[in-house]
């Protein structure tokens, strides 16, 4: 029953482990940024470029904005 016990935690631990290590560490990319790499890709691998993404607008200051 113990070995059992045992083997179950570490599976358990393993399977946390594994799930954990997934993803990227770096910020998320916005649509804007993300569209700009696109283009950059496109151009290296000489495929057809996507139109040219629009530069985002600055956002109006909120008064609750410093809460967040």
């Amino acid at each position: 029953m113990t070995a059992s016990r045992i083997l179950v935690t570490l599976a358990l631990l393993a399977a946390m482990v594994a799930v954990t290590a997934c993803g990227r560490r770096t910020g998320l990319d916005t649509p804007y940024e993300a569209a700009v790499q696109a283009r950059k890709d496109a151009e290296k691998a000489h495929q057809p470029v996507p139109p040219e993404p629009e530069k985002p607008v600055e956002d109006k200051k909120f008064i609750l904005d410093p809460l967040l």
